[in-house]
Formats: C-alpha cells, structure tokens, sequence
C-alpha cells in the first residue's frame, strides 16, 4: 500500500520567468529555494509554500494556456517510492523506473486515465528543495 504524505509541489510553465518570480515573491511572499540551470542559464526554479511543499516553474516560451494546460503536472510525496511502485505496478500501472534527479530527490512517474501526470517524490538527506543551492539540471 502507498502512504502518501502530502502534495508536494505544482508544476506550472511561465511566458517569462523572472516576471513570475517577482509576482510569486512580490504578491504572494513566496520566496525562490533554488534554480535549475542550463547552459549556464536559469530556466526554472522552486517557489516555498512554507513546510514541505513548493510550486515549481519553468520557462516555457512556447506553452499555450487553455482551460486544460497550464498545471504541467502534480507530485506527491510518498514515504517509501520502492514500496509504492512495487505497489502502482501490483495493480497494472505503468510506472518509469526510480530516477535520482538532478535536485537530489527520487521521482518516479505515471498518468491517471485521464492523461493527468503525476510524480511520486521522496526526498532525500541533500534534497534541493531543503539543502538549497542551484542545480544544474540533466534532462
């Protein structure tokens, strides 16, 4: 059985970054945890919802925003990732293979029937989202 802790972050796409960032910092006093970088660039970073959880933004000058496409996708932390995708997969889900991604926290992820992306999350010790400092992203 999964044991799903809480939501652990929203994923949005952003016309133009740094105007987000100010409106998420400005308006709502979300300040930036960290970057993720490219090419020596920023293209996306981590807002604080305070606790565990976060919105995520990156640079996507191409989106086009509908009823049904700004959210990218939602994750949830779980508790143990091995044992909830030993889990997903029992009840005939697909699911990717555990990845340690480049912000140091274990992701995993699958679809609702809906086409919905979710990803499984479980942090880790060097997590970004808590230890801070920018990462140089490698997809």
């Amino acid at each position: 059985m999964i044991k799903v802790k809480q939501l652990a972050h929203v994923c949005i796409f952003a016309h133009d970054l740094e105007a987000t960032r100010s409106f998420y910092r400005d308006v709502l006093g979300m300040d930036t945890r960290f970057n993720f970088q490219r090419d020596g660039g920023i293209f996306g970073f981590y807002l604080d919802c305070g606790g565990r959880s976060h919105v995520e933004v990156f640079e996507k000058n191409e989106a086009s925003y509908s009823d049904r496409n700004q959210i990218n996708h939602f994750c949830l932390e779980v508790e143990d990732i091995d044992a909830a995708i030993a889990h997903i997969r029992s009840r005939g889900v697909e699911i990717t293979p555990k990845k340690l991604a480049c912000d140091d926290t274990y992701q995993a992820w699958i679809s609702d029937p809906n086409g919905v992306r979710i990803e499984l999350f479980e942090y880790t010790a060097k997590s970004a989202q808590f230890a801070g400092g920018d990462r140089v992203a490698d997809w």
